[in-house]
């Protein structure tokens, strides 16, 4: 018995240890920190940007230094996962409601998904190339999303900072 119970137990822990961590809760939580998932992506970006410019120079360096190479090339593109990641999992799919055609706020809406898709793209886009212009665009996108994003929203949907 004891060691079914064992077993039982480390399965449970071997499974969990699998799941995948979200951005944030998909239940009706009521708690979002939409300014924090903002400076979060501006980080990401910032170290997208880092690390195109570390790479830029080691790969000119005469004696190269491939381990630090590959190192910020995986960091380049876990950054811009995070930003893809966040983009889906928390604004379009707990954030961003859905509108209907002849809702006044449907341009806002559609203007949004233009956004957010503009967003998945240019991070997709940093993690093929280390051309900078991409991550011109995904500054450029996010900030124009976030400027829309906090548009309209009221009190209830921010957090003050302590």
């Amino acid at each position: 018995m004891k060691r079914l119970i064992l077993s039982s137990i480390l399965l449970t822990l071997v499974f969990v240890s699998f799941q995948k961590a979200q951005a944030h809760c998909q239940i009706p939580c009521g708690i979002y920190h939409d300014e924090l998932r903002f400076e979060m992506i501006m980080e990401d970006i910032e170290t997208i940007e880092k690390s195109m410019n570390q790479i830029n120079e080691i790969s000119q360096a005469e004696d190269k230094n491939y381990n630090q190479l590959v190192r910020w090339v995986n960091n380049k593109e876990l950054h811009a996962q995070k930003i893809q990641d966040v983009v889906s999992e928390y604004f379009l799919a707990q954030r961003v409601k859905i509108t209907a055609s002849d809702d006044p706020k449907y341009n806002d809406y559609v203007k949004s998904l233009e956004l957010l898709h503009q967003m998945t793209v240019y991070a997709m886009k940093t993690k093929q190339t280390t051309d900078l212009e991409n991550v011109e665009k995904l500054k450029t996108a996010t900030k124009e999303y976030q400027k829309l994003y906090f548009k309209d929203h009221d009190e209830g949907h921010t957090k003050e900072k302590k």
